[in-house]
């Protein structure tokens, strides 16, 4: 049996990836590359390049590789873009896991670990969120995954497929070299366009951009701006492994809040990164952008009683230690190398 990881030349999902095949799992990745890079995946890792509703493709994955769990990352993830391309996320994020699901559950698809959000929320009514707090997402992005929550909880009630998804709050830093094993790459953020604060900053300050845009000072916050727990990818990486074997186990489907339990607001994560890099980084004060909630801090009791899960990188500067050293050694993000080609349609037809 094999792990089908959609979306898996992403920025976490690669993480995932090499953790899992540290762990000897079996490893299968699609992703259409709109978002991912081929170089973020090892030459070895048995790779289609395809989409999540392509159902010759999936169906000819399933049959060969023996799918029995997803690990599904492929989705859109900016807030503003969803704002003004809603109908794009809800085809993307939505309806596209409707169509890998039909394709799969009569391939034997026993359970999905899901890569859901934070953004589900809306904006919170509590210091600390925690799993069963109201559900008032307030962007088109979270919606599309509260939808897609929906659906996989009448999949396991119609089907039994069974389902972990995973909120996390915002996704940061990078895999340092041989952090999971002797031989393991550094793998790191490398969107495009980027519109994450900690890649953004830490670009401002090596000369790529002129500044790094604080969108809204007038917030509830005490300084004014958005705050935000940040965790670590690797951190990520653990929860999605423990989450499978939870599944695998028997365990029944969850929500799960992935994040440290402390926020720190825009103004702090841009200080932090001016200590860090010694460097100094020049700040624009713009309007807030629709759609951003003031607050978003998460209660990860759950996680731990769950999946006895527990982040390691819980502090700032260490998160933004690791995103500077990758960012610092890849200015230009992946550079394409000579790699095998993925595997086709064709090949199993």
């Amino acid at each position: 049996m094999s792990i089908l990881v959609t979306g898996g030349a992403g920025y976490i999902g690669s993480v995932t990836v090499e953790a899992l095949r540290a762990t000897r799992e079996s490893v299968v990745v699609l992703d259409d590359l709109s978002a991912g890079h081929r170089e973020a995946l090892s030459p070895d890792v048995t790779f289609y390049e395809g989409d999540v509703s392509d159902a010759p493709l999936l169906r000819n994955i399933a049959k060969r590789h023996n799918i029995e769990q997803v690990i599904h990352f492929a989705a859109f993830a900016s807030v503003p873009e969803s704002v003004g391309e809603p109908l794009r996320y809800f085809g993307n994020n939505t309806c596209r896991l409707v169509e890998m699901l039909r394709v799969l559950r009569p391939c034997g698809l026993r359970s999905i670990v899901f890569s859901s959000t934070a953004a589900v929320y809306g904006e919170p009514q509590s210091p600390v969120i925690d799993e069963e707090h109201q559900k008032r997402p307030c962007n088109p992005y979270g919606l599309s995954k509260y939808f897609a929550e929906q659906i996989l909880d009448w999949s396991n009630t119609a089907y039994g497929i069974t389902h972990v998804a995973l909120r996390y709050f915002n996704a940061s830093g990078a895999l340092p070299k041989g952090a999971i094993s002797a031989d393991s790459p550094a793998r790191g953020e490398d969107h495009r366009p980027e519109g994450h604060l900690i890649p953004l900053v830490l670009q401002t300050a090596l000369g790529q951009r002129e500044r790094v845009s604080v969108f809204g000072t007038d917030y509830p916050t005490p300084d004014g701006t958005c705050v935000r727990d940040y965790v670590h990818v690797l951190d990520l990486a653990d929860a999605h492994i423990k989450a499978l074997r939870y599944l695998r186990d028997g365990g029944k489907s969850q929500k799960i809040n992935l994040g440290n339990g402390k926020g720190f607001s825009v103004r702090e994560v841009i200080e932090t990164a001016r200590q860090i890099t010694g460097r100094d980084i020049a700040v624009s004060l713009d309007a807030r952008r629709p759609g951003d909630p003031s607050t978003l801090v998460a209660a990860h009791q759950k996680a731990a009683a769950t999946l006895g899960w527990e982040p390691r990188y819980a502090n700032l500067g260490d998160i933004i230690q690791t995103a500077w050293d990758w960012h610092s050694d890849h200015p230009s993000g992946y550079v394409s190398s000579s790699l095998p080609p993925p595997v086709t349609k064709s090949a199993y037809e």
